[in-house]
C-alpha cells in the first residue's frame, strides 16, 4: 500500500489480499473494520461510498493500521474498543479482548440472579461481564476483582456510570469475611505447553490472563477451593471452560462439595462453562 489517492473500494481490495497473504484468517472483515474506524463511519458507510477517495492522512493512518494486523496483532486493540453484549469496552493489551463466546456467562448470570443480588466478576479484566451485567440488570450490586492493576485501570476507565466496584484482589485476598448470590469467572485456562500450538493473535494478549499453568486446570483449582466461602446459601458459581475441560472442572466443584453442578455449550455446540452451587 502507498501514500497515492485511492478509492474505498481498492483500498479494501489491495489490504485484503495483503491480510490474507499473511495467514490473516477474516482479511475481509477485518480490512474493513479497520478502514471504517479511520473513516469515522460503519462498514454500510465503506458500500454506500466505495468511490470515495481517501486522503493522504486517511491512507496513511489505514497502511500503519493494516501493518499491524498483519503482525496478528488483534483488530480489537487497533482500534481500541470491542463491542460485548449491548455494551462497547475500551481495550488495550494490559487485557483480553471479550470473546462472544463469554456472553454465556453474562447470560447464565442474568437467568439465574435474584433480585437485588450481590455478584461477583472474578479476574474481571476489561471489565466486560461486570458491566455488560449493570447495563442489563440496574438491581444488582456488582464487585469485579482482578490481580493487575494495569486492567482495573482498563476497567475502571470502563465503568462511565460508576456501578461496579473495582479491588485488587490475588484470587479472593481481599473479600475476606464477603459473600455473594452468585460469583461469574472466567479465568487463566490455557496450558502452558499449548500456547505455542494456538492463534499467534494470543502472543499479543497478557500471558497472565491466558495461561494458567502447566495443566490449565490450576486457577479453577484455587477457585474451587476458596470459592464456597464466599458463596451464600444456595450461590451461584459459574466459570468459563477450554473446550475440553468441563468434566475436570465438574470433578474439582464435586469434590470442593458444590451441588447441582451442569455444564452448558456454546453456540458452536462447545462445551464452554460449568456451575455449580453451594
Amino acid at each position: 500500500m502507498t501514500s497515492e489517492t485511492i478509492t474505498v473500494v481498492e483500498v479494501l481490495r489491495r489490504a485484503q489480499g495483503y491480510l490474507a497473504g499473511r495467514g490473516i484468517d477474516t482479511p475481509r472483515l477485518d480490512a474493513e473494520v479497520l478502514l471504517a474506524d479511520v473513516l469515522g463511519c460503519d462498514r454500510l458507510g465503506l458500500y454506500t461510498g466505495f468511490d470515495r477517495p481517501l486522503t493522504t492522512a486517511e491512507t496513511d493512518t489505514y497502511r500503519d493500521a493494516i501493518g499491524r494486523r498483519a503482525k496478528h496483532e488483534p483488530v480489537a486493540y487497533i482500534i481500541g474498543h470491542r463491542g460485548f453484549r449491548t455494551i462497547t469496552v475500551r481495550v488495550s493489551s494490559d487485557v483480553l479482548v471479550p470473546r462472544p463466546e463469554t456472553e454465556l456467562l453474562v447470560e447464565w448470570v442474568l437467568e439465574a440472579a435474584p433480585q437485588d443480588a450481590r455478584i461477583l466478576d472474578w479476574g474481571t479484566g476489561s471489565g466486560a461481564i461486570a458491566l455488560a451485567l449493570a447495563a442489563e440488570r440496574p438491581d444488582l450490586t456488582l464487585t469485579a476483582i482482578d490481580r493487575s492493576p494495569a486492567a482495573l485501570e482498563v476497567a475502571r476507565g470502563n465503568d462511565t456510570d460508576h456501578r461496579v466496584e473495582w479491588l485488587r484482589s490475588d484470587g479472593f485476598e481481599a473479600l475476606a469475611g464477603r459473600t455473594f448470590d452468585v460469583i461469574a469467572a472466567n479465568p487463566p485456562y490455557i496450558a502452558e505447553a499449548e500456547m505455542s500450538s494456538l492463534a499467534p493473535d494470543l502472543a499479543h494478549e497478557p500471558r497472565e490472563a491466558l495461561v494458567s499453568g502447566p495443566t490449565g486446570l490450576e486457577c479453577y483449582q484455587a477457585i474451587a477451593a476458596d470459592a464456597p466461602a464466599h458463596l451464600t446459601d444456595d450461590g451461584l458459581i459459574v466459570v468459563e471452560i477450554g473446550a475440553t475441560q468441563a468434566s475436570a472442572v465438574a470433578a474439582l466443584f464435586g469434590a470442593a462439595g458444590l451441588t447441582d453442578i451442569e455444564v452448558r455449550t456454546d453456540l458452536s455446540g462447545y462445551e464452554r462453562a460449568v456451575g455449580a452451587r453451594r
